[in-house]
């Protein structure tokens, strides 16, 4: 099994005193984090937790994987999980297809949708390699490495659709809202697996009514069982998916940002107006389409400050 350097638990309320007794008794470091009963650190062990007021517990470092399996999960929890999903969860490893998608909540680049077909011995490889939520994970580097692996691995088969900015606001003005694109963005993906693979059956995060997605599919689309689920990206397909859209958005935002000689940030944050406006002030007013979700209230902003 990979090392994990991330894990996440809920602990009953019963249980965080005698937490913080072993913590203490281990030699742990203890600090004040926001919404939790305490954070501690061990720099020996490599490893930092946090225990927050909601009962969920977040261990986080490289010694992460020996913490949960030699202390957490025997000691405190009663029960081993960490490495034994599949056989807690059998259904981890049936072949299906994951759908998700990046850059829905970024003001500039691409929407990107990802699918990911796994088959059993792919799924298994999903967990060798800590395949888990594209939003897990911060570093865009490690996001590239690990989309690299899951094109690699065998049983793995991957198909991305990227809606440019231009396209993405016509399509927007056309359908209406960004759940009809999202629902004829998976379809596609779906389609275009189903092509190269059998599967019986795709998943993906409950966006809006499954019928978007449905009336969306095809001949080949017709056939699957299509699962809508809230926090869709706990599955390994799912997840795969969301890295490989994740990998795709941030590589095109960057060669945005370069074709345009601005640095495009991510999100939709006060840098993000920022960039806007020195953007339409380097290129003019409709160069903003061409990079940007224009259905965003940034745009407005940013084009009623613009010259005309």
């Amino acid at each position: 099994m990979a090392e994990r350097t991330s894990y996440t638990c809920k602990l009953d309320a019963d249980k965080i005193p005698r937490l913080k007794r072993d913590l203490e008794a281990r030699g742990f470091m203890f600090r004040d984090v926001p919404y939790a009963h305490f954070g501690a650190e061990h720099r020996g062990e490599k490893v930092s937790v946090a225990m927050y007021t909601s009962g969920k517990l977040v261990v986080q470092g490289k010694g992460t994987t020996d913490f949960v399996q030699f202390y957490l999960e025997p000691q405190l929890l009663g029960e081993a999980k960490l490495g034994y999903e599949h056989i807690l969860d059998p259904t981890m490893l049936e072949p299906r297809i994951g759908v998700d998608e990046s850059g829905k909540g970024d003001f500039f680049g691409p929407l990107v949708i990802a699918g990911a077909f796994l088959n059993e011995a792919a799924a298994y490889n999903m967990m060798e390699i800590g395949v888990r939520d594209s939003k897990m994970i911060k570093s865009d580097a490690r996001i590239a490495e690990i989309a690299k692996q899951i094109r690699l691995t065998e049983g793995c088969v991957t198909d991305v659709v990227a809606i440019g900015p231009e396209k993405y606001n016509q399509l927007h003005a056309q359908m209406g809202n960004v759940n009809n694109i999202l629902g004829w963005g998976h379809a596609r993906v779906i389609e275009d697996l189903l092509g190269r693979v059998d599967s019986p059956k795709a998943i993906s995060d409950q966006f809006g009514n499954k019928r978007i997605i449905e009336r969306a599919l095809m001949e080949r689309g017709r056939k699957i069982e299509l699962v809508q689920r809230h926090k869709a990206e706990s599955d390994l397909a799912v997840a795969a998916a969301s890295i490989i859209a994740r990998n795709e958005f941030v590589m095109r935002l960057r060669r945005l940002g370069k074709e345009y000689g601005v640095e495009l940030p991510k999100g939709a944050s006060t840098a993000v107006e920022e960039a806007a406006v020195q953007l339409v002030t380097k290129h003019g007013r409709d160069a903003l389409a061409k990079v940007a979700k224009m259905h965003f209230r940034t745009s407005q902003k940013v084009l009623e400050g613009a010259p005309k």
